[in-house]
């Protein structure tokens, strides 16, 4: 029985986001049905719903940072009972038998990650359709655990903000003795790197965002146009995470890199123009690049959230007013994340 769903779609690069009815596949066996109460919107909802990336496909029901109940299990499913609350991030599938797949890095899958929204089921080639509907229908194997401790709208953007800060964080070994530097408005990254013990900066290209930033979990804040400050800081960072989602120029930070450290970008997908390769050469220091997260350390990442009380800081919406969102998300107009409350579409779906 496949499940008729309202939710809100893009038709075209420029067009506003509006109602749309569509239908969801039939749960199989092994899948779970969840009924939508909060999704985050996030920076790639743009990219995508504008075809930035050149592969968007219409209608896009955007959203992947999902958080709702549980409405039905498959008769195959074992971890996931009715009521439970539970998430769903950028993915939905993956081959799970190729090399990363086996490592738990179904996000880097050889074979081509299904993702959320914006992709192609790989079993019947139906379309996914994201988070910004009343149901959606996930294979067990990539619906997550959230913590009841959490509160479920600022728990949303972690199966997105979170994970994509917390595997590059786990990854390089952040930790004691460890010094680590946010650099743009990766909020998730300072409550994480401090959570798990590291020596935190905030990057800022601009004053007084030094309360914010220590209420977040910055030790320390640097601001990245005083070449004084960054001068203060040359050699002290063993990792840096780069989250700002467009093009700029990474050649000031490289100097605050101690020997070996590494810059990871995690928010920009694109060349960057005129980078200088000879520090990294001659201080053996790196850089890198991160997608989200596998599965598995998105579980563990959400386990740590909720034994440790951190979620998001976000504003509530509701899905009338998305239109208007992102226009103030591209203008980073937002503290610090959105989160969709999906009663507005109930409630709209009703009258």
């Amino acid at each position: 029985m496949s499940y008729s769903v309202r939710g809100y779609a893009a038709h075209s690069p420029t067009g506003r986001l509006g109602l749309f009815d569509f239908e969801r596949r039939s749960a199989r066996p092994d899948d779970v049905v969840i009924d939508i109460l909060f999704c985050g919107v996030c920076h790639s909802d743009v990219h995508n719903v504008r075809n930035d990336w050149g592969n968007a496909r219409y209608p896009m029901v955007p959203g992947h940072e999902i958080v709702g109940r549980v409405l039905a299990v498959g008769d195959e499913v074992t971890r996931f009972a009715v009521g439970d609350l539970v998430g769903v991030g950028c993915l939905v599938d993956a081959c799970r038998h190729c090399r990363p797949c086996g490592k738990g890095w179904e996000q880097y899958c050889e074979n081509g990650a299904t993702y959320t929204y914006n992709h192609a089921d790989p079993v019947d080639g139906t379309r996914t359709y994201g988070g910004y509907s009343e149901k959606v229908v996930v294979r067990e194997s990539f619906v997550l655990k959230v913590p009841e401790t959490l509160d479920a709208a600022a728990a949303a953007p972690l199966l997105c903000a979170g994970i994509t800060t917390w595997s590059p964080l786990r990854h390089w070994g952040a930790g004691p003795g460890r010094s680590v530097a946010i650099v743009g408005l990766g909020h998730m990254g300072l409550k994480l790197a401090k959570a798990l013990g590291a020596e935190v900066t905030l990057f800022s290209r601009s004053p007084g965002k030094e309360a914010d930033a220590r209420r977040l979990g910055a030790d320390h804040v640097v601001i990245s146009t005083d070449p004084a400050q960054m001068a203060a800081v040359a050699g002290r960072f063993d990792l840096i995470i780069d989250t700002v989602p467009y093009q700029h120029d990474v050649n000031p930070y490289v100097p605050t890199l101690a020997a070996g450290g590494t810059i990871v970008m995690v928010g920009y997908l694109g060349p960057l123009e005129n980078f200088d390769t000879g520090p990294l050469v001659f201080s053996r220091k790196a850089l890198a690049g991160s997608l989200i997260g596998g599965i598995a350390e998105t579980q563990q990442m959400l386990d740590f959230c909720g034994e440790h009380g951190i979620s998001c800081d976000v504003e509530l919406i509701r899905i009338q007013d998305i239109n208007e969102a992102y226009e103030r998300l591209l203008k980073a107009d937002v503290k610090y994340r959105f989160v969709i409350d999906m009663a507005s579409l109930k409630q709209e779906a009703a009258a």
